[in-house]
């Protein structure tokens, strides 16, 4: 297999962007016509821009509208006079007489101002509230700032309020019953623990259910991509935010951000932290039917955590000029945890009489380390339909979790019998992904556009697991349960689409989009000692296609088909036992293949002047399903690895909708119900399940006087059918209120979080051979206060309410 070579990968890229500044400027007739449109220095984004010839008004010959900067561009425009028309709703119109001299001369209109128009401040006012929710063609983005509930949290909280996402008690995060792709910026990342992420330097977070071709096609049940804060604001800007609070102890955290723009350059610069200790209780038992010296299995664990978690994060934006701009971003991300566990095992025979009970004490420290780099190229066209961009980011991640165990036997009063026993671990992880990506869509008709591009994954992660027993004052590596595991995998797709519609712009009657992406994904792992391995190199064509009736203005159908993958990652095939709980051990399965899925979706959507409404019927097909499967082992032990079982078939109905039936009320609620038919055969155990499962979000948020918001949130994940058993239903409540203070620059807040402490996890299995049950309960319920300050006025709605940015 071949090793990426970073050095030989960025000459590429600028050999790319070179190629493009210098296709972009052959293919120039006439000159440039570029400008600005701010009001009170903030940038007017989606201002309507229009030019004239002076000797023809009746008749438009260059239409376009401001980015997310306040910036327009027009190209090829021949020497002339001309009249600029600038609108936007709720600001005056302004026609401003332009004169181009030399066809190879650019003009920049640098600030043009837009000016509030009074007539219509009152209806501004009642129409621009901020949504929790904006509808895009592949689903919706979730505004984060919206979410006031979990604001102190990080991304994972964000996401347990989020309309069709279920998050378990431990984190686990799935749509539509099925673990999502989650992208940072767009990109992957080796940033894979949401709690890594802090909610306060999250804008947005987008949803996409039915992605198109473009889109990866690992993504089984959909994408979330996590947008982060960045600001375009002119001048220096900046803000701060604190928070502190108590759960079962103490938590704080907070958070800064400045940023400096000028006409060409843009700097900025974040950091956020939190600190948190967290307490977390576990009880389980398992009976053994056939095992008479390991018949019943009690346990009981308790935790003590301190999470630590810090992030900084640079940008940089250069534009030398209205059509070409460049980006870089770096991350910084450093996560801690340090446990104090306490695990007490007792095992009966069936005779009930005692075989042996255990207490291990752990302590457990946990440092991981993440540096992330993009580099970013846009060339901007007349015409927006038009696009070409290329990225190259990088992703480095440092590992350490390092824990020491001691043991103690004890008879049946859980009195001390024995001297203790020592053992140390280490988990190492050392990985990388690098992502090439090149974008380019062009209009090939009046209605039609095509798109095309590339995306090279290149992924690389060592996994260095030891554990050493304390023998005569030595520790002495246990070579059977110590273990180096390197994987490598490089994923090459390229993709093409066309859409088109039929209509007009403004009044279409049918759109549509068919595509196909190709990925050759080539991977291999192996032990340091090669005493396992295995490699795959397979080529899968992924076809997808939509179609949208616009039945009245502001209601429309959609169908659409895609077939997707779920690829094993390596935790998922390192064949390894960790032996960590040596009565419930884990490994991977190097033999599992890939799951393909077959997905069908049909939707509705419905807008009125305060109401929205959207369902979707959807249905999968998955071979090779992958599922956990616990097997029992002759000592008593439990092993859970991966399996590939059979198919899954998946449908059901999902539901948003969103009213704001007075001033002071707005409310939003989700509901999705699925069936799972699972049928087929692991280790010679036939399966045959169906299980129906549901999950409902109500989101209300109240502003019972001016500068107030107050939001109270309810979820509820119904219990599901497992492979082997049944998980348990998990339900909370989170209450959050704001207040503005003074101009609105600084507010402060209160958010109790699971409000009734009834958000836990557990499951049982029930096969042939054992039952098992298990239920976990960390200190989910807490208080904090927070406190955020901003200075420069244009930026305080930027950091406080985050309002959407369209630069995805």
């Amino acid at each position: 297999m071949h090793h990426f070579r970073p050095r030989s990968y960025i000459k590429v890229l600028v050999l790319i962007i070179m190629l493009a500044i210098a296709l972009s400027s052959q293919a120039q007739t006439g000159t440039i016509l570029s400008g600005h449109l701010t009001e009170k220095k903030i940038p007017l984004e989606m201002a309507t821009v229009i030019l004239y010839r002076q000797t023809d008004t009746s008749k438009a010959i260059k239409f376009t509208t401001t980015d997310s900067t306040g910036h327009f561009l027009f190209t090829n425009i021949m020497p002339g006079g001309y009249l600029l028309k600038l609108s936007l709703v709720g600001y005056k119109t302004i026609m401003l007489p332009v004169t181009l001299t030399n066809a190879h001369v650019p003009v920049n209109l640098e600030n043009l101002i837009l000016s509030k128009d009074d007539n219509y401040l009152k209806s501004v006012i009642v129409t621009a509230q901020k949504k929790l929710i904006e509808k895009t063609p592949q689903g919706f983005i979730v505004n984060a700032a919206a979410n006031i509930t979990a604001l102190s949290g990080t991304a994972t909280d964000l996401l347990k309020n989020t309309p069709t996402v279920s998050v378990d008690a431990e984190g686990a995060v799935t749509l539509r019953g099925k673990t999502p792709l989650v992208l940072i910026n767009g990109r992957n990342s080796a940033i894979t623990n949401l709690d890594q992420i802090a909610a306060s330097s999250i804008e947005s977070i987008e949803i996409i259910s039915n992605p198109t071709a473009r889109y990866d096609a690992n993504a089984e049940s959909g994408i979330i991509n996590i947008k982060l804060k960045k600001n375009k604001q002119n001048g220096t800007n900046g803000a701060i935010a604190l928070g502190a609070g108590m759960g079962a102890r103490g938590r704080i955290n907070s958070s800064a951000i400045i940023n400096h723009k000028t006409k060409k350059w843009n700097l900025g610069l974040g950091y956020d932290n939190r600190f948190a200790g967290r307490t977390r209780t576990i009880s389980s038992n398992r009976t053994n039917f056939f095992l008479p010296d390991e018949y019943k299995l009690n346990q009981h664990r308790d935790d003590k955590r301190l999470d630590q978690l810090q992030n900084l994060k640079l940008n940089i934006d250069f534009s030398p000029n209205a059509i070409h701009s460049f980006s870089f971003e770096a991350i910084g991300n450093k996560e801690g945890q340090d446990n104090d566990e306490n695990l007490f095992s007792t095992l009966y025979k069936q005779n009930q009489t005692l075989n042996s009970n255990t207490n291990r004490h752990s302590l457990e420290y946990e440092l991981s380390k993440v540096a992330e780099f993009a580099l970013g190229y846009n060339r901007k066209f007349e015409d927006d339909r038009k696009l070409f961009s290329v990225n190259l980011t990088s992703s480095l991640n440092r590992d350490r979790e390092n824990t020491t165990i001691t043991s103690h036997q004890l008879d049946k009063d859980n009195i001390i019998i024995s001297n203790p026993s020592y053992q140390k671990t280490h988990n190492y992880e050392n990985g990388k992904i690098s992502n090439a990506m090149i974008d380019y869509a062009t209009p090939v008709s009046k209605k039609g556009i095509l798109e095309t591009g590339y995306k090279g994954i290149f992924r690389s992660i060592t996994a260095d697991f030891l554990t050493a027993d304390l023998v005569n004052n030595n520790y002495i590596t246990n070579t059977a349960a110590s273990n180096i595991f390197i994987f490598s995998e490089q994923v090459h797709a390229f993709y093409f689409s066309y859409g088109s519609y039929t209509g007009t712009a403004d009044s279409k009657k049918w759109k549509y989009d068919f595509g196909v992406r190709a990925e050759q994904v080539n991977n291999n792992g192996h032990t340091q000692n090669n005493t396992s391995k295995f490699s795959n190199q397979y080529l899968k064509l992924f076809p997808n296609a939509s179609l949208v009736y616009y039945n009245t203005p502001g209601s429309h159908f959609k169908f659409s088909y895609g077939k997707r993958i779920n690829r094993p990652g390596l935790g998922q095939l390192n064949p390894f036992i960790d032996i960590t709980d040596s009565l419930n051990p884990h490994s991977g399965n190097p033999n599992l293949k890939p799951e393909i899925i077959h997905a069908i979706e049909l939707g509705y959507n419905k807008e009125w002047n305060n109401t929205s409404f959207s369902s979707n019927l959807f249905y999968r097909y998955a071979l090779n399903t992958i599922r956990p499967y616990a097997q029992l082992q002759p000592n008593g032990a439990s092993l859970t690895f991966p399996v590939n079982i059979g198919t899954a078939i998946t449908y059901g109905i999902e539901t948003i909708v969103t009213a704001k039936p007075s001033k002071v009320y707005d409310v939003n609620a989700s509901a999705s119900l699925f069936k799972q038919q699972l049928s087929g055969q692991v280790l010679s155990e036939d399966f045959a399940q169906n299980a129906v499962g549901w999950n409902a979000k109500l989101i209300n948020n109240l502003a019972p006087w001016q500068g107030c918001k107050i939001q109270i949130t309810g979820s509820y994940n119904s219990a599901l059918a497992t492979p082997q058993g049944k998980r348990i239903a998990q339900y909370f409540a989170d209450i959050g209120m704001q207040q503005k203070i003074g101009k609105g620059n600084t507010r402060v807040g209160l958010i109790v979080s699971d409000v009734f402490n009834t958000f836990k996890n557990g499951f049982t299995n029930n096969t042939n051979d054992f039952y098992s049950q298990r239920i976990g309960k960390a200190d989910t319920r807490a208080f904090v206060f927070t406190f955020a300050y901003t200075f420069k006025a244009a930026f305080k709605e930027k950091l406080l309410e985050n309002q959407f940015s369209r630069d995805y």
